[in-house]
């Protein structure tokens, strides 16, 4: 559903891109600069049991990190190692987004089980993002699944910043559709890169040696 929205998002995002080229950023410049926020946002308020504001100011810099690209249009600058770049540290983002949020499970929340759902999450989401790229490793394309890193953002920060307001069960809940989808992708994804290469080792005929396995 939010594929269908990109065309309007990109109309917004491309004159805010290209502010930005005007006064300097380079896109690998947004693309840190929206990870260093993300990250301090989430590890200094989840912590503390701010997870209202922790949401607004993680929110506020994940939309600065989807500037990146409109930066790098505008400025012609966009590159391989850009991209390598974006998508290894979105990783980090999202990996302090959800240890801060166990971190206040574990001390102040005192919820063991919600912490060990956080930590499903994490795993699991490392697991998505993983799959597709080792797919893509193996020359075959993955881009399947219900829970993308947009998708799965937007579950989670929805429910951790409603949750400190009041809305009952609305973080539980969302840490356990956010866990049914990532698990769902997983194994999305896992069918769909067998049948691929399924597909390429049956075009390609027998004798076709197996990728080595990664360690």
């Amino acid at each position: 559903m939010l594929r269908t929205l990109r065309p309007l998002v990109s109309r917004v995002t491309a004159p805010l891109g290209r502010s930005l080229a005007r006064i300097g950023l380079t896109p690998n410049a947004v693309t840190v600069i929206g990870t260093v926020g993300v990250v301090a946002g989430a590890l200094y308020f989840y912590p503390r049991g701010e997870l209202y504001a922790g949401s607004v100011v993680v929110t506020v810099f994940v939309l600065f990190d989807m500037l990146d690209g409109a930066v790098a249009r505008a400025s012609d600058r966009a590159s391989a190692f850009g991209a390598f770049l974006d998508s290894s540290l979105d990783r980090i983002a999202d990996a302090a987004i959800l240890a801060g949020l166990m971190w206040w499970f574990v001390s102040g929340g005192e919820d063991p089980l919600l912490a060990g759902l956080t930590l499903f999450c994490l795993v699991s989401g490392f697991m998505v993002s993983y799959l597709k790229a080792r797919a893509e490793g193996l020359g075959v394309n993955c881009d399947v699944g219900v829970a993308e890193r947009t998708e799965r953002l937007v579950v989670l920060l929805v429910s951790v910043g409603l949750g400190e307001l009041g809305v009952p069960y609305i973080l539980a809940g969302g840490l356990w559709v956010l866990a049914a989808m990532n698990l769902v992708t997983v194994l999305q994804r896992l069918l769909e890169t067998r049948a691929r290469l399924d597909e390429v080792a049956t075009a390609d005929g027998p004798g076709v040696d197996e990728p080595a396995a990664e360690n």
